[in-house]
Parts: structure tokens; sequence; C-alpha cells
């Protein structure tokens, strides 16, 4: 399959980075290596673009994004290719309902690479700042630009109980995407959002099929886009759920797994 790969999809968190949120150096030189071949890699991630330009920074990658688990696409120079969002008034509804059911956990509120938090001094919140290297502002959906909707909201919630939240979301709004993407994330987006349909889009701006693609991911909501592609691989720090449903595995993102995948496919195929 090496030799027909025309790009790479990655997630983010438990994936590209390590438990210190870092790109290690032997995944790092194996991502350089494939762009200078011309193969893309593209990473994908629920953070919003603010939280993926410091990784991109940091280790020197001029590459496309995939930012709100697919909600925005952006190529190279940054140009968007697409963003979808959910409208003001659902927004509205949901952030009114989230407040009124008293729920244990912490919103976000994303818009294009807007990121208001109606408590930003909630320490989950402080902590997303600082794993994502952004900063968000306080206020409301009422406090977006004029016209804008939500691109994501993202729900921090107490442990052990993301599950009732998940279940109770979806029952009331039906129309919108709810995803955990961990134990303690809940990621809201709109109808039809996921990395998924954002690989599908991607791969036809490059006139390629998902087929001639590969992607790793490690949670949840990377599986739908594991599936999308030629060769899902699953980290070793998947949840064991996750780990059965694929023939393909790595490493952990502590222990190299991109890079021990890369190394397999494309030693001696590309310089």
């Amino acid at each position: 399959m090496e030799h027909t790969i025309k790009a790479v999809f990655s997630d983010v968190d438990g994936t590209l980075l390590n438990a210190s949120h870092r790109v290690t150096p032997r995944t790092g030189e194996w991502i350089h290596k494939i762009l200078k071949s011309g193969i893309h890699f593209v990473i994908v991630s629920a953070r919003s673009p603010s939280g993926i330009y410091p990784i991109m920074r940091r280790n020197d990658l001029h590459c496309a994004l995939i930012a709100y688990s697919g909600a925005l696409i952006m190529d190279e120079e940054r140009n968007v290719l697409y963003s979808r969002q959910i409208d003001r008034q659902t927004a509205l509804r949901i952030e009114a309902f989230i407040r009124e059911q008293g729920y244990d956990l912490s919103i976000c509120i994303y818009s294009g690479d807007d990121w208001l938090a109606p408590d930003k001094s909630d320490p989950r919140v402080m902590n997303e700042e600082r794993i994502v290297e952004a900063e968000s502002r306080q206020g409301t959906v009422k406090d977006l630009a004029p016209g804008e909707g939500v691109s994501k909201f993202l729900c921090i919630c107490a442990p052990g109980t993301i599950l009732q939240v998940e279940k109770e979301m979806k029952a009331a709004f039906p129309d919108v995407a709810v995803v955990k993407s961990s134990d303690i994330l809940l990621e809201i987006m709109a109808k039809g959002i996921s990395k998924a349909e954002a690989v599908e889009r991607y791969c036809a701006h490059l006139g390629i099929t998902p087929s001639e693609t590969i992607a790793f991911g490690d949670n949840y909501n990377d599986v739908e886009m594991l599936e999308a592609v030629g060769r899902g691989y699953v980290m070793g720090n998947a949840p064991e759920e996750i780990r059965r449903r694929f023939p393909f595995g790595t490493a952990d993102n502590d222990h190299d797994g991109i890079a021990d995948v890369l190394e397999q496919l494309f030693t001696g195929i590309i310089q």
C-alpha cells in the first residue's frame, strides 16, 4: 500500500502529541520526510486553529489542518476551504439548556478562531488554555461577532458524568452532532460534522480518494476517520474497546507510534 499513499491524517491529543503535549523528535523527523517527498500530512483535531498553530510553529510544519473535528478545514496557507457552524439561535438554546440543567461542567464556545468561556477563571478552562497554549476570553454566545454562529461547544465534564450529559444533550438536540472525545470532554458541533467527513472533503480538494490515505487516532471521535481511510492505525494508548475494532495498531503516543508506522511504510521509498 505504501506506493499509493498520498496523504497522512493525524489526530493531535493522544496521537501526534505525547503525554507532555509535544511531538517527539523521531515522529517530527518522519513527518518532515513525508512532506518533503510530496505526501500530504494533515493535522486533524477537535482543537481550534489557535490551539493547533503552536504545534505547527514549534515543529516547523507547513501543512493543512482540520479543526473542530471537521467543522473547519484550512489549507497550507491557512485559506479556509470549508466552514460550518451551529446557527446562533440554536447555539443560544444549547447554552441555556446546559446552564439550566446545572451540570458540573465548564463550557467553552468556539467561533472561527474566537474562544469564549462564561467563566474563564474555572480551573478546567485554565487547564485547557495551558494545554493548547491559547487564551479564551470571558463571554457567552451573545458576545460573538455579529452574524457569527458556533463552530463548536466543548463541555469539560466532571469525572463520571459525561455519559449522562451526552445522553441528555443528544435527546434534547437531535439536530446537532454530540461526540465524546475523552472521558471528560464532550464536543457539540453542527449536524453531520465528523473527522471522516472532513477527510473526504479534503481528499476531494486534493483530487485523491480516502483509500489512498492512512490515518492515526486514539479516541472515540477518531473512529469514523480511521474507518474512512485506506488504513487506520490505532495508537497503543487508545481504549481497549477501540483497539479491538481495528486490525492495525501501533505503539503509544509516548513511544513514537506514528514514526514506527511511517518508517515501516516508507523506508527505502522516500529519502
